[in-house]
């Protein structure tokens, strides 16, 4: 099927056609034609699956064939609320390069000051991309004003909720017209998300691309078996010998981040660090130049990564497994897009034996396990409880709480418990005691 079949106009598809885009991906195919048609939908798309297009082109012909009368006061008709500022900032743009520029677009998050966003919302945009908390603010300074959206789009609705920001989009909610047409798109479908698509969307169509939780079949996954004290030096090692060029590489905190930055940087590896406690333009300024290959590891944060826009990624390096297992799915789908194969490599130490068993129970396999040759883990080694350092965010402290709950408790000697698996895996926990041990699969090296 060709982007003509979906009934795009001429313009769009000239800009669709400039982009080198021949054919519609999936999620494209599907949800187009019923947002052309003033549908409210529900959308089931992960990260890389071309979903953007699938809301920016359609909403644009619709606001193309009703403009408002000549002369009346510019106001904004469409409104699309993302999780973080690279998507904001990415979206945008995505507005701008299939609208050539016809429909004025501005974008509104934190972390840069309210002067330049308001000379831009005194310009008059049609489309508004925005982070909520900013958004809102905005709001209350009556500086922003909704009353004449058309069209809403909540873009990673899951992650927004991840984030905490499900009081701001209720508040968001209230500031828009009753009639409106709704776009809800997530990669996820917990109990949340459906509650809030109850409440928002209006007789909606259906779209699911993607089975929930799957990661795409262009990723493919290892597991390294290393000891925690060791994964520096694993990481320097891989990238070293070629096996990793470039990479966005994964920790659960900002701190984590920043350290595990500069040790390489010792190592003499080209690597920038992204995450919440960055500027804004330290975070552009990482972002290009891991882009233009001038850094080889990109080191962030599972929010800051959230929505960030990499082509032709090769590699997803996860040095510390995320507390919730949902999360490595999103981590891993950087890479493997546009049809291109990529690979998303962990580093797990035996403390994180049970985020791994239920990181693969979530997929439903086990990830393949390759042991490298100098790097065996100690089996001497007992595994310690994992802590979050105090100086995250709110949402690392909610998420790392969240994960520890799944993963296991502490019993009142504060030794780690883990989980029993419900099936056989690359790593278990021994029989008999509290603590994880690393067995061989068959064909690996012995590790003992």
């Amino acid at each position: 099927m060709s982007f003509s079949a979906l009934g795009l106009a001429p313009a769009l598809l000239r800009a669709v056609s400039a982009q080198g885009y021949t054919e519609p991906t999936p999620v494209q195919r599907e949800a187009i034609p019923f947002v052309l048609a003033g549908r409210d939908l529900l959308a089931g798309a992960q990260t890389g699956t071309g979903k953007t297009a699938a809301f920016v082109l359609p909403m644009l012909q619709l606001l193309a064939g009703s403009q408002p009368p000549d002369g009346s006061r510019p106001r904004i008709r469409a409104l699309i609320v993302v999780p973080t500022r690279e998507l904001a900032i990415q979206v945008e743009e995505s507005v701008r390069v299939y609208g050539s520029n016809s429909r004025r677009s501005t974008t509104i998050y934190g972390g840069v000051g309210f002067g330049g966003q308001l000379h831009a919302l005194r310009r008059g945009p049609e489309i508004v991309v925005a982070t909520p908390g900013r958004l809102l603010d905005h709001a209350r300074q009556g500086t922003i004003d909704l009353g004449a959206v058309e069209v809403l789009v909540l873009d990673e609705a899951d992650r927004m909720l991840d984030m905490g920001f499900i009081r701001d989009i209720r508040s968001i909610l209230a500031l828009l017209p009753p009639r409106r047409q709704n776009l809800l798109f997530s990669a996820t479908f917990s109990n949340e998300i459906r509650s809030l698509a109850e409440g928002l969307l209006d007789r909606p169509a259906s779209v699911q691309v993607t089975p929930r939780n799957t990661p795409t079949d262009l990723v493919r996954q290892v597991v390294h078996p290393v000891d925690r004290g060791r994964k520096r030096e694993l990481l320097s090692h891989l990238v070293r010998s070629h096996a990793v060029d470039q990479a966005l590489v994964f920790t659960r905190t900002k701190h984590g981040a920043d350290r595990l930055a500069k040790q390489l940087l010792e190592d003499g590896i080209a690597t920038a660090a992204i995450h919440g406690n960055k500027s804004q333009p330290q975070r552009v300024r990482a972002l290009n130049d891991f882009k233009a290959g001038r850094v080889t590891l990109l080191i962030a944060t599972e929010v800051a990564a959230r929505g960030l826009d990499i082509e032709q990624l090769p590699h997803v390096v996860n040095f510390e497994l995320p507390m919730v297992a949902s999360d490595y799915v999103h981590r891993i789908g950087r890479t493997g897009r546009a049809g291109i194969e990529g690979d998303a490599l962990s580093l797990v130490c035996i403390e994180e034996v049970p985020m791994l068993r239920e990181i693969e129970r979530l997929l439903g396999h086990p990830i393949p396990s390759a042991v490298l040759p100098g790097f065996s883990p100690n089996p001497s080694i007992r595994p310690e409880p994992i802590r979050l350092r105090t100086g995250g965010g709110a949402a690392e402290k909610h998420r790392g709480a969240r994960g520890a709950r799944r993963s296991g408790s502490r019993g009142r000697t504060g030794r780690w418990r883990q989980r029993r698996p419900q099936r056989p895996r690359p790593i278990s926990s021994s029989a008999g005691n509290s603590h994880g041990e690393w067995r061989s699969l068959p064909g690996e090296r012995s590790r003992r």
